[in-house]
Parts: structure tokens; sequence; C-alpha cells
């Protein structure tokens, strides 16, 4: 088998399993394990897998410009919402990313909720702005025109000054081993940022985000108390998540 028919049959592979290990595609294409190793490099420098440890997982699959994200996956992300609004309480100090699963979740707010939130997403403080008992602080900084939120040096000190009692986090990709990474750069070191002070991390997620892998780092599995996704806790996916630590809801 010729090497472009190898790794189109590694891509086919991924996109139905997510995951793959060496070894498995190794018996599967009858090739050695070197050769794997090779194609997958290969794809992993086009960007259309993620190398990792032994394997390969697929990228997000979440377009990313912010326009087309909002209306992905609408359905999933009213799902999550509903479970995470429960965490909410009175008087709490809430950090908010740009994700639109957050996005939704603002969207379900109580209107008496009593909160202050502490965002650096335009589309969150538009919404906040109609809820009459909900203090909003927002984050300064050159605007990201794909995620329509602040994201620059200013950014960052500007939510150092601050210890949040949740982190709403929306998740780009999630993985067991990979821990949380994003596609952008910029806003994964604010979402880095975000977690370091903040008391208690929820993020959400849907079951496409969970075991894939991006370029940039955003934090290990083990920073992550409580991940809000939009299918059963008790599904098989989530075990070595919760080996690390991580409450699925």
């Amino acid at each position: 088998m010729k090497k472009e028919e190898r790794q189109k049959v590694i891509l086919e592979y991924l996109s139905k399993e997510h995951r793959l290990t060496l070894t498995e595609l190794s018996a599967y294409l009858n090739v050695s394990e070197d050769t794997v190793r090779r194609d997958v490099k290969e794809l992993s420098d086009q960007g259309l897998l993620k190398a990792v440890r032994g394997g390969a997982v697929a990228p997000s699959p979440i377009p990313l410009h912010f326009r087309k994200r909002e209306k992905h996956d609408l359905e999933n992300k009213k799902i999550i919402a509903e479970k995470a609004i429960s965490f909410l309480k009175d008087g709490q100090v809430v950090f908010i990313d740009g994700g639109t699963t957050s996005l939704a979740l603002v969207a379900s707010f109580p209107y008496d909720l009593k909160i202050t939130v502490i965002t650096n997403s335009f589309p969150v403080a538009a919404l906040v702005e109609d809820l009459p008992n909900i203090e909003l602080i927002f984050a300064g900084g050159k605007m990201c025109k794909t995620s329509f939120t602040t994201a620059s040096i200013e950014t960052i000190d500007f939510f150092r000054n601050f210890r949040a009692d949740i982190c709403i986090l929306g998740l780009c990709s999630i993985h067991h081993e990979r821990g949380v990474t994003g596609i952008l750069y910029d806003d994964s070191q604010i979402k880095k940022n975000m977690i370091q002070n903040s008391n208690f991390v929820i993020a959400l997620g849907s079951a496409e985000k969970i075991d894939t892998a991006e370029s940039y780092f955003v934090c290990p599995l083990r920073d992550i108390n409580v991940l809000v996704t939009n299918i059963s806790p008790d599904d098989e996916t989530f075990q070595s998540y919760k080996k690390s630590g991580v409450t699925i809801v």
C-alpha cells in the first residue's frame, strides 16, 4: 500500500474511532510501527490529526470563527447549560470565557441570579447587560475578531487582579493524557490564567470534543473539577477522566 493510501486509511480510521495507537494501526495496515509513526507525524504536521504518546487523536471538529460556532450543535449546548446552571449560586464571583457553550449557559441564567461576572467576551457581556442583578466586570485589551473576545497581555494582567469562586470554561478540546488544549494561542493563554486564578473550574464540552487535542496547552486534566457534557456520566469514555479526579456531569 502506498503512503498516500495508508494515510487516507489512517484518517478514515481516526474519524470513526477518534483515537488510535501505533500498535493497533500497525496491525490494521500490516506494516511496521516505524512506518505508521512516520505517517502519523506527517499527518500531524499537516494539522490533520494530533500525535500523542504511542498514537494519535483527532483534532477538534468545531469551526474556528465565532459566527460559525454559535450556530453549531445548539441542542447539545442547551443540554450542557441546563446541567451546569445548578453550580451557580448568589454571591459568587464567576469568570466566564468566550466559548459559545459558555454563552449558552449565560443565556439560561435566571433573571434574579445575583452574581458578579468577569469576562473578556463581548457576546457574554451583551447578554449580562439585560440581567439587573448581575454585576459585570469586563476585561479590556485588544479584540480578537475570530473569537469576539479581548486577548492580549492587558487581558491576562486584568484577570490576575481577581480570585474567582468559579471559572466557566468552554472547551475546544480535552484529552485524558494531553489535558485541555486550544486552537488559538492568545485565547489559550487567557483560559490558562482564568483557571490559575479560580477556586473551582467547570469545563463545558459536548461529546465531540472529548479525546481530541489541539496545539496550544491550557491545563492538565487535574485542574478541572467538573466536566459537564451532553452524554451520560456513566459512558465508558470517561473512565480515564474520573481516575484523574474529574467529576463528570
